[in-house]
């Protein structure tokens, strides 16, 4: 006789262990519902204490100056959405590893989102402003992560036992709790569904980016009081695919630390100037706007630009002398430096001295090219410093400026490796011809800058031949960029084509390599053309 098994054995259904990737969705559920639920709180809390862009910001300040400079060099302006990209990546791997965990060997996948929740606590707190409310929005979406992944690994029961995992791999029945997968779809459905609704809450809630925005289509900026000369007509030769002399605002370079753009109602901004000085005080944003405010014309420059980059851009500013502002708190004797303090933590040490030479204007700038600052370049108020690489002046979102000595303070980048002064370098650039071109005449056209010096002349030669002096456009003054041009004859075939700069004192641009860290690079630009 064969033995059938008893009535209760033959009844029973086989059970299966339920598949890796449930586990793995459990924990991705997990994971967007916390981040989606923190970004919700932290909307309501503040911004900056969002876990994604706290962190984010811990990142970008940990980074060690070669990184940065690799990631500017590759990514240009799009480093932050690589960044953010990046991390997105890594969480979702962290999380779908704390489901698979939190099912195999519990509870070590609760504890991974615990240390991860721990490391977006502390980011937050430790950001430039930050209270203690800034943890809220971390440990409530953490706590959120932990009840979804709770619920959502139990409903798939328990891991099969190491020994009997063959069965499994095999397709055979095997013994155990049943795998709850209605309810673990209703896990998974409710929890996909208030992540979609925390996001869309959070977007709702930052009212304050749309009324930053309002603000500024409504805002009608002041007469100046001393308006900058006219463009002469031959600061732009109008060449096909020379750089122009203007930079429109949405193609001006933008280069910072802040992950998530400072949004600042005009309203609620003021400047405090305190620090070494006998007359601190505070500058509201109605008060900036009364002030006899000035134009003038200034390129500005990363120091991160690579020799022929394109992290450099000219533009009309609209701004208070930063001078005068600092002549009425009387800074002390002794003081040298300026710690200009973003609303976003980033702080730039500037050389006092500088700030206050009457012959260099320097504004606390609220206009850009005839309009208003763009929010992404600082609005409402920024500082614009010519001749210096942006990273020890041009601080946008500007909130404090803080007269002190280089001994006492650092700016943000001169602990990270780089030079505390930051002179903007002389430099030129060959826009065209690129690539291919027809032999014979060809011209060869670009720019040159020497930031508040000037650009006193440029030359250009083929294959490490003869130097052959450029033509120079015409320009505002020694704060901008200078366009220039020059026939040269190219016979079939390849060549290399060389430009170098001198500056209006006599300074030439130096053929020397060197990397951007840690004061800006030099050697002269080359480009590889073919004539045929």
């Amino acid at each position: 006789m064969i033995d059938t098994g008893t009535p209760a054995q033959q009844q029973a259904p086989p059970q299966h262990r339920p598949p890796a990737w449930a586990a793995a969705l459990a924990g991705l559920l997990a994971g967007a519902l916390g981040l989606a639920v923190a970004e919700l709180v932290a909307a309501v809390i503040a911004p900056g204490a969002s876990t994604v862009f706290a962190g984010g910001a811990a990142v970008i300040d940990a980074a060690p100056p070669w990184l940065k400079d690799f990631a500017v060099d590759w990514f240009g302006t799009a480093d932050k959405a690589v960044l953010l990209g990046t991390m997105g990546v890594v969480l979702a791997a962290g999380a779908a590893s704390a489901g698979l965990l939190e099912h195999r060997r519990p509870p070590w996948g609760a504890a991974l989102f615990a240390v991860v929740g721990l490391v977006g606590t502390v980011a937050a707190v430790l950001r430039p402003d930050a209270t203690a409310l800034w943890a809220v929005p971390s440990i409530v979406g953490i706590g959120a992560s932990l009840l979804v992944l709770r619920l959502a690994v139990r409903r798939l029961g328990p891991a099969l036992p190491a020994g009997r995992a063959h069965d499994d791999a095999h397709g055979g029945p095997v013994d155990g709790p049943a795998v709850d997968r209605r309810g673990f779809l209703v896990v998974a459905g409710a929890a996909a569904g208030t992540t979609v609704l925390a996001l869309v809450g959070a977007r709702l809630l930052s009212a304050g980016a749309k009324a930053v925005t309002a603000a500024r289509e409504t805002l009608r900026l002041p007469v100046p009081r001393t308006p900058t000369p006219a463009v002469p007509a031959g600061a732009d030769l109008r060449i096909r695919g020379l750089t122009a002399y203007i930079t429109p605002a949405a193609d001006f370079y933008r280069i910072d630390t802040a992950l998530r753009v400072p949004q600042i109602d005009p309203a609620h901004w003021s400047l405090e100037v305190h620090g070494l000085v006998d007359e601190p005080f505070s500058l509201s944003w109605e008060e900036l706007l009364a002030l006899p405010l000035e134009e003038h014309h200034a390129t500005l420059a990363c120091v991160s630009n690579e020799v022929g980059g394109d992290l450099i851009g000219n533009a009309l500013w609209l701004g208070y002398p930063l001078g005068a502002l600092l002549e009425r708190a009387k800074p002390r004797a002794g003081a040298d430096m300026v710690l200009s303090r973003s609303h976003d933590g980033f702080t730039a040490g500037t050389p006092l001295e500088v700030l206050r030479d009457p012959a260099r204007t320097s504004l606390l700038a609220i206009g850009m090219n005839g309009e208003p600052l763009p929010v992404a370049h600082g609005f409402p108020a920024r500082l614009v410093v010519p001749g210096l690489y942006g990273y020890v002046s041009a601080t946008k979102w500007v909130t404090s400026l803080k007269v002190t000595t280089f001994a006492a303070d650092e700016g943000y980048w001169t602990p990270r490796g780089w030079s505390a002064m930051g002179p903007v370098k002389v430099q030129s650039r060959i826009d065209v011809p690129r690539g291919s071109v027809s032999a014979g005449s060809v011209t060869v056209a670009g720019v040159a800058w020497a930031q508040h010096t000037g650009i006193g002349g440029v030359e250009v030669r083929a294959d490490s031949g003869q130097w052959v002096r450029a033509e120079l456009a015409d320009t505002v003054g020694p704060d901008t960029w200078r366009q220039w041009h020059v026939s040269l004859p190219l016979a079939r075939g390849e060549h290399v084509l060389e430009v170098r700069a001198t500056d209006a004192l006599g300074a030439m641009q130096t053929d020397t390599p060197a990397p951007p860290a840690p004061d800006g690079a030099t050697g002269w630009h080359r480009v590889v053309v073919t004539a045929g």
